[in-house]
Protein backbone atom coordinates (compact mmCIF):
# COMPACT_ATOMS: atom_id res chain seq x y z
CA UNK A 1 0.00 0.00 0.00
CA UNK A 2 1.60 3.25 -1.00
CA UNK A 3 1.29 6.46 1.78
CA UNK A 4 -0.35 9.40 0.12
CA UNK A 5 1.35 12.00 2.41
CA UNK A 6 4.31 11.02 0.67
CA UNK A 7 3.61 12.07 -2.94
CA UNK A 8 4.94 15.79 -3.74
CA UNK A 9 1.85 15.64 -6.20
CA UNK A 10 -1.07 15.18 -2.96
CA UNK A 11 1.19 17.67 -0.58
CA UNK A 12 0.84 20.53 -3.56
CA UNK A 13 -2.40 19.65 -4.27
CA UNK A 14 -3.66 19.63 -0.10
CA UNK A 15 -1.38 22.82 0.14
CA UNK A 16 -3.26 24.55 -3.29
CA UNK A 17 -6.84 23.45 -1.44
CA UNK A 18 -5.89 25.23 1.64
CA UNK A 19 -5.46 28.13 -0.31
CA UNK A 20 -8.38 27.74 -1.93
CA UNK A 21 -10.78 28.12 1.07
CA UNK A 22 -8.90 30.78 2.43
CA UNK A 23 -9.29 32.72 -0.57
CA UNK A 24 -13.00 31.87 -1.11
CA UNK A 25 -13.85 33.33 2.55
CA UNK A 26 -13.77 36.66 0.74
CA UNK A 27 -16.45 35.70 -2.02
CA UNK A 28 -19.90 37.23 -1.72
CA UNK A 29 -21.75 35.75 1.15
CA UNK A 30 -24.57 34.68 -1.96
CA UNK A 31 -21.93 32.61 -3.21
CA UNK A 32 -21.70 30.50 -0.26
CA UNK A 33 -23.88 27.29 -1.65
CA UNK A 34 -22.85 28.53 -5.23
CA UNK A 35 -19.02 28.90 -6.79
CA UNK A 36 -17.70 29.40 -3.33
CA UNK A 37 -18.72 25.57 -2.27
CA UNK A 38 -18.24 24.58 -6.09
CA UNK A 39 -14.55 25.54 -5.98
CA UNK A 40 -13.75 24.01 -2.90
CA UNK A 41 -15.40 20.63 -3.25
CA UNK A 42 -13.25 20.81 -6.74
CA UNK A 43 -10.28 21.77 -5.57
CA UNK A 44 -10.36 19.08 -2.50
CA UNK A 45 -11.90 16.16 -4.96
CA UNK A 46 -7.71 16.05 -6.38
CA UNK A 47 -5.76 15.33 -3.25
CA UNK A 48 -9.14 13.06 -1.90
CA UNK A 49 -8.63 11.04 -5.38
CA UNK A 50 -4.97 10.88 -4.93
CA UNK A 51 -5.33 9.20 -1.54
CA UNK A 52 -8.16 6.86 -1.89
CA UNK A 53 -6.36 5.82 -5.45
CA UNK A 54 -3.24 5.19 -2.69
CA UNK A 55 -5.16 2.86 -0.68
CA UNK A 56 -6.08 1.07 -4.18
CA UNK A 57 -4.31 -3.04 -4.94
CA UNK A 58 -3.14 -2.02 -8.02
CA UNK A 59 -1.47 0.48 -10.31
CA UNK A 60 -4.31 0.49 -12.90
CA UNK A 61 -7.02 1.18 -9.88
CA UNK A 62 -4.48 4.04 -8.93
CA UNK A 63 -4.08 5.47 -12.22
CA UNK A 64 -8.00 5.77 -12.33
CA UNK A 65 -8.26 8.06 -9.10
CA UNK A 66 -5.43 9.91 -11.11
CA UNK A 67 -7.89 10.31 -13.77
CA UNK A 68 -10.58 11.80 -11.60
CA UNK A 69 -8.37 13.97 -9.79
CA UNK A 70 -7.17 15.36 -13.29
CA UNK A 71 -11.09 15.54 -13.78
CA UNK A 72 -11.05 18.00 -11.01
CA UNK A 73 -7.91 20.01 -11.31
CA UNK A 74 -9.85 20.95 -14.62
CA UNK A 75 -12.83 21.76 -13.11
CA UNK A 76 -11.26 23.93 -10.34
CA UNK A 77 -8.82 25.66 -12.98
CA UNK A 78 -12.43 26.89 -14.51
CA UNK A 79 -13.73 27.86 -11.74
CA UNK A 80 -11.13 29.72 -11.16
CA UNK A 81 -11.33 31.73 -14.36
CA UNK A 82 -15.01 32.20 -13.90
CA UNK A 83 -14.32 33.68 -10.33
CA UNK A 84 -11.71 35.69 -11.92
CA UNK A 85 -14.57 37.06 -14.77
CA UNK A 86 -17.02 37.81 -11.77
CA UNK A 87 -14.34 39.58 -10.12
CA UNK A 88 -14.11 38.00 -6.99
CA UNK A 89 -10.94 37.68 -7.82
CA UNK A 90 -8.04 40.15 -9.16
CA UNK A 91 -5.81 38.78 -12.36
CA UNK A 92 -2.70 38.68 -10.17
CA UNK A 93 -4.25 36.33 -8.13
CA UNK A 94 -6.45 34.77 -10.40
CA UNK A 95 -3.21 34.00 -12.78
CA UNK A 96 -0.96 32.59 -9.75
CA UNK A 97 -3.49 30.42 -8.71
CA UNK A 98 -4.34 29.28 -12.46
CA UNK A 99 -0.08 28.57 -12.50
CA UNK A 100 -0.73 26.44 -9.48
CA UNK A 101 -3.23 24.03 -11.13
CA UNK A 102 -1.70 23.69 -14.22
CA UNK A 103 1.55 22.84 -12.43
CA UNK A 104 -0.49 20.59 -10.38
CA UNK A 105 -2.42 18.88 -13.47
CA UNK A 106 1.29 18.58 -14.94
CA UNK A 107 2.57 16.26 -11.88
CA UNK A 108 -0.49 14.26 -12.21
CA UNK A 109 -0.06 13.35 -16.18
CA UNK A 110 3.59 12.16 -15.26
CA UNK A 111 2.62 10.16 -12.58
CA UNK A 112 0.11 8.87 -14.60
CA UNK A 113 2.65 8.20 -17.51
CA UNK A 114 4.95 6.03 -14.91
CA UNK A 115 2.53 4.15 -13.62
CA UNK A 116 1.48 3.24 -17.02
CA UNK A 117 4.76 2.47 -17.93
CA UNK A 118 5.27 -0.40 -14.95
Amino acid sequence: MRDFKKYDIWQLSHSFTLEIYKMTSTFPKEELYGLTSQIRRASSSIPTNISEGCGRNSDKEFNQFLNIALGSANETEYLLILAKDLQYLNNEIAENQIEKINSIKSKIYKLKQILVKQ
